[in-house]
């Protein structure tokens, strides 16, 4: 299969080279078999200060516990987007990723009303028009292919933000003193996160290399335009990401540095996989765009 010659309907994301397909289903069985569903008994929900807690990471433990639970809905879309999509994206993101991610909202949903917060409101069921949209176009093979690599890129974004978001909250929970959620709680759910971030990576590689021009152009097109912080699709859930990262010391007043190292970090690989020939680019312009729209609508909102 070459890089310039369309993948026929009927053998599309199901005769993939071995080195991918095959690379991707030992590594699904692998995270099935090495990281199950985190029991939500299984956690030590011991609080020395739960107020303090709350205070301090509040906002972090709610958007995160509602953005885990709400994969549920994100399987509901990925059936649409995805009409015809390769057997192991459905087994991993149906049969693995949804019952992990699931659990680590339940586990951070109880710590937080352990805590004193409301309960989580996810939204599992209201899918949003535009992936009606393309699912429909999805009927069309080509078309299907860039709303897989799209799924991928978010999926490699979304899990990078991830880690990078639970080893900062696993540090500040050890610096308050709260040792028992942080290594009962936290610390399981960020050790399943990176399996999930290498499967979105080595799909979103194989995919890349079979796109023609004109699919690879759209996916640029399309991914500048529709990239938003993980969780973030209404305008107060972006001030409520914004948020997540002055809570978590990513964003601090007069701190530029750090919001553009977290930006440079979730951006990464698209950046090197889809502007490799663009020199001297740090940063996909639109990750630190968002980013800094994120942390002004919630500094806004703190003013008002």
């Amino acid at each position: 299969m070459t890089a310039d010659k369309p993948v026929p309907r009927g053998e599309r994301g199901r005769r993939r080279p071995f080195s991918v397909e095959g690379r991707l289903a030992e590594h699904v069985d692998r995270l099935a078999e090495e990281h199950p569903p985190i029991p939500v008994d299984s956690a030590d929900y011991t609080m020395v200060r739960p107020e303090l807690l709350a205070e301090q990471f509040g906002p972090v433990l709610t958007y995160m516990s509602r953005v885990e639970l709400e994969v549920e809905r994100n399987v509901l879309e990925l059936n649409l987007l995805l009409p015809d999509p390769p057997p192991v994206d459905q087994h991993f993101y149906a049969d693995v990723w949804l019952p992990q991610e699931v659990h680590h909202g339940l586990l951070l949903d109880r710590l937080q009303q352990l805590a004193g917060l409301p309960e989580s409101e996810p939204n599992l069921d209201k899918i949003a028009f535009n992936f009606k949209v393309l699912g429909a176009l999805g009927r069309f093979g080509a078309v299907e292919d860039v709303s897989r690599m799209l799924y991928y890129l978010t999926g490699v974004a979304t899990e990078q933000s991830a880690i990078l978001a639970y080893n900062k909250l696993h540090q500040g929970l050890l610096d308050l003193g709260e040792k028992a959620v942080a290594s009962t709680i936290v610390a399981p759910i960020r050790r399943q996160e990176p399996g999930h971030f290498a499967y979105y990576k080595i799909a979103a590689q194989g995919l890349w290399s079979e796109l023609v021009p004109w699919q690879k152009w759209l996916v640029r097109t399309l991914r500048r335009y529709t990239f938003e912080p993980v969780g973030a699709y209404t305008k107060k859930q972006w001030a409520q990401f914004g948020d997540v990262m002055t809570h978590l010391g990513i964003t601090t007043k007069g701190n530029e540095v750090e919001l553009d190292r977290y930006a440079q970090q979730i951006g990464r690989f698209e950046l090197e996989l889809l502007y490799a020939h663009r020199e001297g680019l740090r940063v996909p312009t639109y990750v630190i765009d968002s980013l800094h729209r994120a942390a002004r609508l919630a500094d806004r909102r703190r003013r008002k």
